[in-house]
């Protein structure tokens, strides 16, 4: 008799791998089941959702939800997306399967009660202080100070996060911060302390831990170095492997552990993002989920699936993982979109960027005559990827690349064109010394 597939709930919307990749990392393991909300890019997936497995609806009905997954004999619950994670949460303790616990998730999505329960484990003390409207910005201050970060309680993609100083335009900025927020259960802002970068560092002044936790513990897959943020808070890209001494290192990764543990992760892949001070590695954030764009970075650096890897732990089955050691330096550059709104006229370059040395590829995320919005939240326009023997030659064949590669908009008063140099670190202002992070 032939033995039946196990059946993966996956609760899926934008996040860090799409539908094709879910796909490929849970062919071998699961017949999937795509967990769906409304939102709009959950419904422009669910055609590709529907060949690629089957799918589920959510309701608004949790109960309902998980009586409907028990009915298809659903045997592990997964999602890479932070909007999805309380949801896959109560999924999964209704049915009973392992994941992150409801008050687990919380922590891990609401940056109010994860900065909490840092400061009570006394593993962090970042100044905070929550803002559910404008009548608190006053109280904020005062316990804040000023410079700071104002950011979501939670979100993704460095959505309305802003870099607050002394002066005019303060409210304005506090105002469209509270405008632009996602919904939340409590107060829809945080306003931090201002984590000031270490300046003797070659590359972004902070790195991201990868791990996978287990009844045995958190087992540190890789230390991702970062390039340097661009203003306000927006991420062009990493590379593995970081940068940093093996005493750095080892420090950075006590820290992680530490920090999982006071959230109560004991499941699952993280993404922790740690600033480097002077006065030594501070935590940003902590995502309990994949990081953005690394199961691409550990396909291809290592050959190890981050996907099948969390698929095989969500159904039980033994995931004997060690930290993952690359042969060279593996890159990824994103190209950012402008802040302010416009049109894309065109691209040029590509076919001679992937004819350097050292790159593997570059793939268009728009396409002319797209609109950009415009505004802070990081809005990637394409992915550059590559293999060097060094972080030397990493730079060199990036400064070679960005050069190549430009980019017609249209603005509201003119056209012009930019290279992809001018749109990320390797030649905007970089914001380098500051606690940005990703608010995912």
């Amino acid at each position: 008799m032939k033995r039946q597939r196990p059946r993966l709930a996956v609760v899926y919307d934008r996040g860090a791998v799409s539908v094709g990749d879910v796909a490929v990392g849970l062919r071998d393991v699961a017949d999937v089941v795509f967990v769906l909300p409304g939102t709009a890019h959950a419904t422009k997936a669910r055609p590709v959702c529907e060949q690629l497995g089957s799918v589920l609806d959510l309701s608004g009905d949790p109960a309902a939800d998980a009586r409907a997954l028990a009915g298809l004999g659903v045997q592990g619950v997964l999602t890479f997306s932070d909007p999805m994670l309380r949801i896959a949460a109560d999924l999964a303790a209704s049915l009973e399967l392992p994941f992150h616990d409801p008050a687990t998730a919380l922590r891990l999505t609401d940056k109010v009660a994860q900065r909490r329960a840092l400061r009570e484990a006394g593993i962090e003390n970042v100044r905070s202080h929550p803002i559910a409207g404008r009548d608190d910005w006053a109280a904020a201050v005062a316990s804040v100070g000023l410079p700071a970060v104002i950011k979501p309680t939670w979100g993704e993609g460095s959505r309305c996060t802003y870099l607050i100083h002394e002066g005019d335009g303060v409210a304005e900025m506090v105002g469209r911060a509270l405008a632009e927020a996602p919904p939340a259960t409590g107060p829809r802002l945080i306003l931090e302390e201002m984590l000031t970068g270490r300046t003797d560092v070659r590359y972004g002044d902070y790195v991201s831990v990868e791990s996978l936790s287990t009844a045995e513990g958190a087992v540190h897959l890789a230390i991702t170095g970062k390039f340097p943020l661009v203003a306000p808070f927006r991420e062009p890209g990493q590379f593995w492997p970081a940068p940093v001494e093996t005493d750095e290192a080892e420090e950075i990764l006590r820290l992680t552990t530490r920090a999982l543990e006071a959230l109560g992760v004991v499941t699952g892949l993280s993404h922790v993002e740690i600033k480097l001070t002077p006065d030594g590695p501070r935590i940003i954030e902590v995502n309990g989920r994949l990081g953005g764009h690394i199961n691409e970075l550990s396909r291809r650096a290592c050959g190890v699936d981050l996907v099948t890897l969390a698929g095989l732990q969500a159904l039980g089955a033994e995931t004997a993982v060690t930290p993952l050691r690359p042969s060279g330096v593996h890159y990824q550059h994103h190209t950012l979109a402008p802040v302010q709104p416009c049109r894309l006229l065109g691209i040029d370059g590509a076919a001679a960027v992937r004819r350097l040395p050292g790159v593997l590829g570059h793939r268009q995320f728009v396409r002319p005559d797209d609109d950009l919005p415009g505004g802070v939240m990081t809005q990637e326009l394409d992915i550059l990827w590559g293999q060097c023997p060094d972080h030397d030659a990493m730079s060199r064949s990036l400064e070679q690349a960005l050069t190549l590669l430009s980019y017609r908009f249209r603005f509201a008063d003119c056209e012009r064109s930019l290279k992809a140099a001018e749109l990320s670190a390797f030649g905007a202002t970089p914001l380098t010394h500051s606690n940005g992070g990703s608010p995912r």
